[in-house]
């Protein structure tokens, strides 16, 4: 675990998991690499949540993964299971003492907060390095329903385990660390307000919008294996199975966008965060009464020639999430040529320009999402207004180069403090 002095950045998420992909995946592995190409040595420390591997070397960087906890009577397997996939609160003492040990540290990097995000701080202040938390949407800008569902599970169980957040002081980590980075700048605004201008930056996501690109051919050929008709028109959705995604209200829309264009087809893909919520949207398809042009598909690996073909494949990306911190999916949409459809909330309320990158409707609006879904079917002009406008906006602000770049300047303005 050593490397040269000054070089090493150790990025500690809550788990990484190559087979329940997500957006915090996607961002980490993406700053990753940038960071390997400008010479940097950068890690990534988390637990064995979704996975068995203890240590691999993942595209050019090394991960360490550490046994955990859930510092609660009584879980069942069920539940500690659904607290994996999305917000639980884990222990690991391993994941600590591992950060205690680490030598020739230049940033430590967190990417949770809670009491995994404040032994990283600990660590940090006792190696008296600095310490940087990225707030992935998880915090500031999560709706209260959706936050009791999260922590759901661990309601009637007694938690053993505050004794450890004491000791790490997870309720003064966002008070101490150095910098906070928001991913999506409704949550930076409201981070901002909360805890003062100084220590906050807002750092988007990013693409490499090179690896989306797709010829005719390509496309034709993705269409065929997902089994639509060459002359379908077809919508889709890639993204967890969440009811924070609100694919069922997409399934809405469709059902009644399809009554009216038969050569309508909809795609939703992506990892199952939520086995009820998933079950809802196969049942949802076969009551919609068009279930032989709707296919929900697990998810592909990302990065691969796959995934770049789910892309190539639509005709339209719609995401009417009901709350969401920035929206990459949008990005990979852009990238891939594709016109957008969003919800106009958290992030993709800044990132999304109505009817100039896309068009926005408010959440839980069916009606809204139908009559643009049924726009963008009948207007090739603009489709193809959306979609340059889009693509340009990518290659301006959003790829992955100019992002781990402004992190470079956050990095060395926070390492400044200690010089």
């Amino acid at each position: 675990m050593s490397a040269q002095p000054n070089n090493r950045i150790l990025h500690i998420p809550r788990r990484f998991s190559q087979d329940e992909w997500g957006g915090t995946e996607a961002v980490i592995t993406n700053l990753c690499t940038a960071q390997l190409e400008i010479g940097m040595r950068p890690e990534i420390h988390t637990s064995l949540a979704l996975s068995d591997t203890t240590q691999e070397n993942f595209r050019g960087f090394p991960i360490y993964r550490y046994n955990y906890c859930y510092p609660f009577w009584g879980l069942s397997a069920e539940e500690k299971h659904q607290l994996d996939k999305k917000g639980g609160n884990l222990l690991s003492w391993p994941l600590y003492r591992a950060l205690r040990r680490a030598s020739d540290v230049r940033i430590f990097h967190a990417h949770v907060t809670k009491r995994t995000g404040a032994s990283v701080l600990k660590a940090a202040k006792l190696a008296r390095r600095p310490c940087v938390v990225t707030l992935h949407g998880n915090m500031f800008d999560v709706p209260k329903a959706e936050a009791e569902e999260v922590v759901a599970s661990q309601q009637g169980h007694f938690e053993w385990g505050r004794i450890f957040g004491a000791y790490f002081g997870s309720r003064a980590m966002l008070d101490e660390v150095d910098a906070i980075l928001c991913v999506g700048y409704s949550e930076y605004e409201k981070v901002k307000q909360a805890l003062g201008e100084d220590r906050v930056y807002f750092l988007p996501n990013g693409v490499h919008p090179e690896r989306f690109e797709a010829n005719d051919t390509e496309r034709s050929q993705a269409r065929a294996e997902l089994g639509f008709e060459p002359d379908s028109f077809i919508y889709g959705c890639i993204s967890r199975l969440d009811p924070q995604k609100n694919q069922l209200l997409l399934i809405e829309a469709f059902a009644a966008l399809a009554k009216q264009n038969p050569k309508a087809g909809l795609l939703i893909c992506g990892p199952m965060t939520n086995a009820a919520y998933a079950a809802k949207l196969e049942a949802a398809a076969k009551a919609s009464g068009f279930a032989e042009r709707i296919r929900i598909l697990p998810p592909v690996t990302p990065d691969t020639d796959e995934h770049r073909l789910r892309f190539a494949a639509l005709d339209c990306f719609v995401l009417p999430s009901r709350h969401e911190p920035f929206g990459i999916v949008v990005l990979e949409a852009w990238a891939a040529g594709k016109p957008v459809i969003a919800a106009d909330v958290g992030g993709l309320g800044r990132l999304v320009a109505h009817k100039e990158t896309g068009l926005k409707f408010e959440s839980g609006d069916v009606e809204a999402l139908t009559t643009y879904m049924q726009q963008i079917s009948t207007e090739p002009e603009c489709r193809h207004a959306l979609t340059q406008a889009a693509q340009a906006e990518v290659r301006r602000s959003y790829t992955w180069p100019q992002i781990a770049q402004q992190l470079e300047t956050i990095y060395q303005q926070v390492e400044a403090k200690y010089q």
